[in-house]
């Protein structure tokens, strides 16, 4: 078997697959960006960087979004594991919560 047959052979090409798949991955950058954001989003309040008004919106903001990723991730049947990637020797893309 050649190696571009026996690459075929690997790659899922079903087309409902490969859609989710894809969103799958799109959901993994967004949840790493969201909890980079909720990061600093703490560290500014610990601070003291923000006023009442900036802590409040803030929170309401990366709520709604939390929320959001809840909904994405039940229509496509995913879960927080799911987007947790695995890097071999580093570990996981995300954080344990």
């Amino acid at each position: 078997m050649n190696r571009r047959h026996a690459l075929a052979h690997r790659l899922e090409t079903d087309p409902e697959s490969v859609e989710r798949d894809l969103f799958k991955l799109v959901l993994t950058i967004i949840e790493l960006i969201r909890q980079l954001m909720e990061k600093q989003a703490l560290r500014r309040v610990d601070e003291g960087d923000l006023t009442e008004e900036q802590v409040e919106s803030l929170g309401l903001g990366l709520m709604k979004l939390e929320e959001a990723m809840e909904d994405l991730k039940s229509r496509y049947d995913l879960t927080a594991e799911d987007l947790n990637l695995d890097l071999g020797p580093l570990g996981t893309l995300l954080p344990n919560r």
